[in-house]
């Protein structure tokens, strides 16, 4: 993966029809993004089926020293060091919680979109909250991201 992206898009699998909802929107605007439910290539390269109904289930049994957790790992950590922006959607997980700290420790401007459960002061890294789809929307369009 060579590829430069503008937003890095993170998100919980649990939460898939909001954070395509979310790569939608991107797409409609024509911003170059990376989102791990896009990443055909990546789960085929790691043998899962990024279309299976029972995913999240089926990677999170996995053990963490499965080849296949490695490769998505791999693939997933390329597209945050390719990517100038990060942008959480909530609610999410401990490991895009990670890519959060991540991105933000490599310099990138860090937003986030959807409700949080309950305050952090570590949030304070995002650049922005957004409060859903529609508001992150309006910052895209008026943004020469």
């Amino acid at each position: 993966m060579n590829h430069h992206y503008q937003f890095y898009i993170a998100g919980r699998a649990r939460n898939k029809e909001n954070i395509l909802t979310i790569c939608n929107t991107f797409e409609e605007l024509n911003i170059s993004h990376y989102c791990f439910l896009k990443n055909e290539k990546s789960h085929k390269q790691a043998g899962l089926d990024l279309h299976d109904d029972h995913l999240a289930e089926t990677f999170e049994s996995l053990e963490l020293e499965s080849p296949s957790v490695r490769i998505l790992f791999e693939n997933d950590l390329k597209g945050i060091k390719s990517s100038e922006k990060f942008l959480l959607v909530l609610p999410a997980g401990k490991s895009a919680h990670i890519e959060a700290g991540i991105a933000y420790g490599l310099g990138k401007k860090c937003y986030a979109v959807g409700e949080y459960e309950v305050t952090d002061s570590l949030y304070l890294i995002f650049d922005h909250i957004f409060k859903d789809e529609n508001e992150l929307k309006l910052f895209l369009s008026n943004q020469s991201v």
